[in-house]
C-alpha cells in the first residue's frame, strides 16, 4: 500500500513516485517546494458584491481578520480562520461571501467576464468559479453553470441560490450534450477540468490516495475531450480559460499543446496580470512529456501557482482566444409556437397570486423587474429566466431565479427570492440581531412587533430569508434542509 498521509507537518508523505517527478521538474526549487508543505494552509474567501448594500467589506472585516489575495478582486485571506469559523456565521448563510481556495480564484481573475456576456462554467461544482463569474456579470447577461455529476450539481445549485444569483441556469449534462445545443453561443467559457489534484494534497486525502502516473494520463484524455466540446460552444473572438489544480505537465502544457495542434483557430493569449508569486508555463516540460513532434508556440503565456512561490495551493491556467469575427447570434433561444402558447397559459395561472404577494411583500420596482423577464413553470414552481430560452431536453436544476410556488390561490415566495433581494427590494424588512440571526438559521421563530404578512429578514443589511408575521411572532420559513446550529 502506498504511503500517502501526513506523518507530521514537518514530514509530509507524498505518494510513491511523485517526489522524483517534482525534483526532475523543479531542480534547485524542489527543497523549497517540499518545505512549503510544513506550513499551514490558509483559508480564503471572496466577498459577494451582489449582496453589498454599503461597506460589506468593512462589515465582514469587523468579524474576521482579512488580508487581500493579491490576484483576486474581492478575495481575502482569513487569518485565524480555525478559531473565527467563517463557515459558521450568519454572513455565510446570507451569501455575503464564498469560502474558496485563493489559488482557485486565479482562472476567473485572469479573464474576468464583462457585464452582460453569455458565460459557461462547464465543470462548475461546487460553485466557486460560477459565483465569482456572477460577481463580474452583475446580474446581467447569462451564466450557464454545468456539472455532470448529479450530487455535485445539487451542491452547485444550492450555492448559486445562497449567493443570490438571478441570471444563472444550472444544468446537469455531459459536455458533449451541451455542445450539441449551444453551438458557437458563449462569449466566454471556463473549464476547471477534473484532474489528478496534485495541488490539493494538503487539503484532500483522496488526491493522495488516487495518484499515479497512469491516472495522470486518464485525466489528460478526459480533459482533452472536455476542451473539444468547449471549443464548439465558444463564439468566434471568444475566450476560453482552461485550469487545473495539478502540477503535472501531462494535464497542463501537454493538454494545451495537444488542443492547439487540433484547433488551429485558437491561440494562447497573455492574461496581462502579474504577481511575483506566479510562475509561467514551461514549453520544455511539454517537449519532455508530450508525444507531439512540434510544440505550439505560446505555452510560456500560461500561469502556474506553486505553494513555495505563492501563498496558495497548486494551480494552472491558460487563456485561449478563438480567432474570427463574432457572428450576430441571437441572445435568446426561440421557443416553438405551441410552447409559447402553453407558457402564456401557465403565466395566467401564477401571475395573479404573484401580483398579490408582490403588493404585500416586494417593492414596485423589484416586482416589475421580475415580471418583465420570461417565466418557466415546473409544476407549482415558477422561475424568472435570464432570457427567453427553450429548456426542453436539458436536465435543468435551476432555471434562473426561483420566485416561489403556487399554493392554490396564493403564492408562497421561495428562499432563493429572499436571498436575491436587497432590503430596498422589500415592502418591509426586519433587521435581526446576531442572536436572532443564529436562532433563525436554527429554525426558531422570532418575537417582533411587525405588521402581519411576509417580511424580509436581514442581518447587518444583508437578506437572510423570509418570515411571516402573525400575532407578534415571525414564523420561521428558513428551509428545513438548510437549518443548522452556528454556535
Amino acid at each position: 500500500m502506498k504511503e500517502n498521509t501526513f506523518d507530521t507537518k514537518e514530514n509530509f508523505a507524498f505518494p510513491e513516485g511523485f517526489p522524483e517527478r517534482m525534483q526532475k521538474m523543479l531542480g534547485r526549487d524542489f527543497d523549497a517546494f517540499c518545505a512549503a508543505y510544513s506550513k499551514p494552509r490558509r483559508t480564503a474567501l471572496r466577498i459577494n458584491p451582489l449582496k453589498d448594500t454599503g461597506d460589506l467589506e468593512g462589515k465582514i472585516a469587523g468579524q474576521f481578520s482579512l488580508s487581500p489575495v493579491p490576484w483576486a478582486k474581492y478575495g481575502f485571506y482569513v487569518d485565524g480562520a480555525e478559531s473565527s469559523r467563517p463557515g459558521l456565521h450568519p454572513f455565510h448563510e446570507a451569501g455575503a461571501y464564498y469560502i474558496q481556495e485563493a489559488s482557485a480564484m486565479i482562472s476567473v481573475s485572469l479573464a474576468p467576464p464583462r457585464y452582460g456576456e453569455k458565460v459557461l462554467d462547464l465543470c462548475a461544482a461546487p460553485g466557486g468559479k460560477s459565483t465569482q463569474i456572477a460577481a463580474f456579470l452583475g446580474g446581467e447577461g447569462l451564466l450557464v453553470a454545468n456539472e455532470i455529476h448529479p450530487t455535485r450539481a445539487a451542491v452547485l445549485s444550492s450555492n448559486i441560490e445562497r449567493m443570490g444569483i438571478q441570471n444563472a441556469l444550472v444544468t446537469n449534462e455531459a459536455p458533449d450534450k451541451l455542445a450539441g445545443r449551444f453551438v458557437e453561443f458563449f462569449d466566454r467559457i471556463f473549464v476547471d477540468a477534473p484532474c489528478s489534484g496534485e495541488g490539493m494534497f494538503r487539503k484532500e486525502e483522496a488526491a493522495l490516495t488516487q495518484w499515479s502516473e497512469d491516472y495522470l494520463r486518464v485525466c489528460a484524455d478526459r480533459q482533452s475531450e472536455i476542451l473539444d466540446s468547449a471549443a464548439k460552444m465558444l463564439t468566434l473572438d471568444g475566450v476560453l480559460v482552461y485550469s487545473t489544480c495539478t502540477f503535472a505537465p501531462e494535464e497542463n502544457e501537454c493538454v494545451i499543446a495537444d488542443f492547439l495542434s487540433r484547433h488551429s483557430d485558437f491561440e494562447i493569449i497573455d492574461p496581462q496580470i502579474s504577481n511575483e508569486g506566479f510562475s509561467r508555463g514551461n514549453p520544455w516540460w511539454a517537449q519532455e512529456f508530450s508525444t507531439l513532434d512540434v510544440i505550439p508556440e505560446g505555452l510560456e503565456k500560461c500561469v502556474r501557482l506553486f505553494p513555495h512561490r505563492a501563498d496558495a495551493e497548486g494551480h494552472f491556467a491558460a487563456v485561449l482566444h478563438k480567432l474570427g469575427n463574432p457572428k450576430n447570434a441571437d441572445f435568446a433561444f426561440k421557443a416553438k409556437k405551441d410552447v409559447r402558447q402553453k407558457r402564456q397559459a401557465m403565466t395566467l395561472q401564477w401571475k395573479k397570486p404573484f401580483d398579490e404577494l408582490a403588493r404585500d411583500c416586494l417593492s414596485i420596482e423589484f416586482a416589475q423587474r421580475l415580471t418583465s423577464r420570461p417565466a418557466a413553470v415546473f409544476g407549482e414552481n415558477v422561475y424568472a429566466l435570464p432570457c427567453q430560452m427553450e429548456l426542453d431536453g436539458l436536465r435543468v436544476l435551476r432555471a434562473g431565479l426561483h420566485l416561489g410556488s403556487v399554493k392554490g390561490n396564493r403564492f408562497e415566495p421561495s428562499h432563493a427570492l429572499a436571498l436575491a433581494m436587497l432590503p430596498t427590494d422589500a415592502q418591509r424588512f426586519y433587521e435581526l440581531s446576531y442572536a436572532e440571526a443564529v436562532a433563525y438559521v436554527r429554525g426558531e421563530a422570532i418575537a417582533a412587533d411587525a405588521p402581519k404578512g411576509w417580511i424580509l429578514l436581514t442581518y447587518q443589511g444583508i437578506s437572510l430569508g423570509f418570515g411571516k408575521v402573525s400575532d407578534g411572532l415571525i414564523k420561521n420559513h428558513y428551509p428545513k434542509g438548510l437549518r443548522r446550529n452556528l454556535e
